[in-house]
């Protein structure tokens, strides 16, 4: 049952794989049926298994506990929705590649493992599982220059990463004598000088690892370039199903190191400022519309670094409830901005600027509502469930005693407010001659109803959402 839902997911992948070497090049209608449904049984799964008493198997590799099940249903809805309004884009980029799907399912899979597992091996084997994926996938427009650009730099700078992670794994194997990060605080306890700086070297390097892949200050050069250059709907879930599976692997560490956390939280307290400053600040001079989603990932890694290490700081106080929430409010309303950005081109040629959202309100009001729901919980305006995250966490910081945490996530909130705001007023802004906004096809469509309708309804059933989210 532990393994059940990411056995589902990889057989999807295999099964799309070979419809991809049977099925029409003009028609991936059974790949895409077959990755939705695949992803559903998963989700079922899951659904199944909340509120069941936590569990490990596979030697202890394996954790079933309510945080591996929440983290991995937020997951599977991030590549439910981001596969969803892909096949359309990909059509009109003439990049629609059976293989997109696989990969897609593959790299979830990467993400559940490391939500799923307290083994560091495990860990990093579902890193690269995910990683791998999404250097082929933001590469995939391979007649333009600036995907293969985009592939190039995700691969050099995460192989690097990588090699960090390891390198630290190294370190607090020949720390603690294990790969399981439950013996990390006994480790800690018992250990003598020498010991104890191994393990926090050990640490210090894999917290380097991972904050490459969460886009944490100064480890987060690539994401603009990278988001930029990749097609939209790889880019959407390179914002939120990597980066849930790299904060579900961080929370394990920095869980499993409370012991340290004299030492860790002062330091990270200043990556996470740092975080959310360079973010929001760098985003205020762009003139990309993908450009300014990526330096907003870059803040909002900052605001989820703040909701761990209130659960660090506090973890009978704080549990891991708001990170979950906050996750899955991001990523309802991050996918729901990429998937507005996937319709608009010039000249028959994607274009991501400002004025090319211009006429939006008038060629596709649906997508021009559901941009103007999706902007509002990435600002935080009440009734959207980016409101109530926000609120959790600062409040949340203020129980765990981290006032200045709670204070600069409050003043980076109205710094992030104006670069959304012009967003929003770009598409009720009357289109430019040379530039045209698709109209939304059904699937798309899809996509945009439910991210809308999930970010208000988050909001509205937040409890019920997380009785179910946080059982067990």
């Amino acid at each position: 049952m532990a393994i059940l839902p990411m056995a589902l997911v990889a057989i999807t992948g295999i099964l799309t794989l070979i419809f991809e070497m049977v099925a029409p090049k003009r028609d991936n209608g059974a790949i895409l049926t077959a990755s939705v449904v695949g992803l559903l049984v998963a989700a079922c799964t899951l659904i199944v298994q909340f509120g069941q008493e936590p569990f490990d198997t596979a030697a202890q590799m394996i954790v079933r506990d309510g945080f591996s099940t929440g983290m991995q249903l937020v997951l599977i809805i991030a590549a439910l929705l981001s596969i969803l309004f892909s096949e359309p884009y990909l059509r009109r980029k003439r990049a629609a590649f059976g293989e997109f799907y696989p990969l897609i399912l593959w790299s979830t899979v990467g993400g559940m493992l490391m939500a799923s597992s307290q083994n560091l091996v495990v860990i990093f084997i579902g890193l690269e599982i995910l990683s791998v994926s999404l250097y082929v996938l933001a590469g995939m427009s391979r007649t333009e220059e600036k995907s293969e650009e985009s592939a190039l730099k995700y691969f050099l700078l995460g192989a690097f990463a990588s090699g960090f992670l390891l390198y630290g794994i190294s370190f607090v194997y020949g720390a603690t004598g294990g790969l399981d990060l439950n013996q990390v605080a006994h480790a800690w306890q018992h250990a003598e000088g020498p010991t104890r700086i191994l393990l926090l070297s050990g640490f210090a390097l894999m917290l380097v690892g991972l904050g490459f892949k969460t886009s944490l200050v100064p480890f987060q050069q690539w994401t603009p370039d990278v988001y930029q250059g990749a097609p939209t709907n790889v880019t959407a879930f390179m914002a939120t199903g990597s980066k849930i599976g790299a904060f579900a692997a961080l929370y394990r560490v920095l869980d499993s190191g409370i012991v340290m956390k004299d030492i860790f939280i002062p330091a990270l307290s200043v990556v996470a400022v740092l975080t959310m400053f360079y973010g929001n600040l760098t985003a205020l001079t762009q003139k990309d519309v993908k450009r300014v989603l990526a330096y907003s990932s870059i803040s909002h890694a900052g605001y989820v670094l703040v909701a761990i290490l209130s659960h660090v700081a506090a973890p009978k106080l704080v549990g891991y409830d708001t990170l979950l929430y906050y996750l899955l409010s991001y990523s309802l309303m991050t996918i729901g901005a990429f998937a507005v950005v996937s319709m608009l081109n010039r000249n028959g040629v994607e274009a991501t600027n400002f004025e090319d959202l211009h006429g939006l309100s008038r060629r596709s009001p649906l997508a021009a509502a559901v941009l103007v729901v999706c902007m509002a919980s990435l600002i935080g305006i009440p009734l959207t469930s980016g409101f109530l995250g926000k609120g959790l966490i600062f409040i949340n910081a203020l129980n765990a005693n981290l006032p200045g945490l709670a204070i600069f996530l409050a003043i980076n909130s109205i710094f992030g407010a104006w670069y959304y705001l012009r967003i929003m007023r770009a598409a009720f802004v009357e289109s430019p001659e040379n530039s045209r906004v698709e109209r939304p096809r059904s699937a798309t469509q899809s996509t945009l109803v439910i991210c809308a309708v999930g970010i208000v309804a988050a909001f509205v059933f937040y409890g019920p959402l997380m009785g179910l989210l946080t059982s067990k």
